[in-house]
């Protein structure tokens, strides 16, 4: 009986625990199967209604206080919607001081994927599951944008460090992937978006 007893307790504990561990287990798996995956050889472009010919590369121009350009600005009307260029896990939704509002993706082959001068957010946080095109937030000016006209800063960055995201962009739209087969279920889609910066 003792034994039964230790038998079934196991594995009421086991079925809990796995309860308890599923999520952080299919994120594991599934930040597994980025870093596999081949890094982008196409991007589309970030901005909702922007088109490639539109892009102008400000990849290593000169910034405040000695730096370089790590990204390129993508121009439009404050409140333009910002999706995500690749399916990904978000990383982080909050602020820094030259990026203001900002999300990080991290996409296919480990690439991080940098979103910067929002408005505001979508309803993103960090550990969530995205596909290519989900909305993160929108154009803005914030962090050492202020006083600029509105626009996305987007950067890109791999193991050795930031990579320019122009050619990615301009790139034959072809070479874009087509998003891979879930092996989880997706993220619902969000209903209209709060214009909130309040993270």
């Amino acid at each position: 009986m003792a034994a039964l007893l230790r038998t079934l307790f196991v594995a009421v504990f086991l079925v809990l625990a796995y309860g308890l561990l599923e999520p952080y287990i299919e994120r594991a798996l599934y930040t597994m199967r980025l870093a596999a995956m081949p890094k982008p050889q196409a991007l589309p472009v970030p901005v909702e209604g922007v088109r490639p010919r539109a892009l102008r590369d400000t990849w290593g121009g000169a910034r405040s206080e000695g730096r370089k350009h790590e990204g390129i600005d993508i121009f439009a009307r404050r409140g333009t919607p910002v999706v995500s260029s690749t399916e990904g896990i978000v990383t982080r939704v909050g602020t820094n001081r030259l990026g203001g509002l900002v999300v990080w993706v991290l996409g296919p082959g480990g690439q991080r994927h940098y979103y910067a001068h929002l408005d505001g957010y979508s309803d993103v946080e960090p550990g969530m599951r995205i596909e290519a095109g989900r909305v993160l937030g929108y154009v803005g000016d914030t962090g050492n944008a202020k006083g600029t006209p509105p626009h996305l800063h987007y950067g890109v960055y791999d193991t050795g460090g930031a990579i320019n995201p122009y050619p990615l962009l301009k790139a034959d739209p072809a070479l874009i992937a087509a998003p891979a087969p879930a092996t989880a279920p997706a993220e619902a889609a969000p209903g209209p978006a709060p214009r909130s910066a309040a993270r």
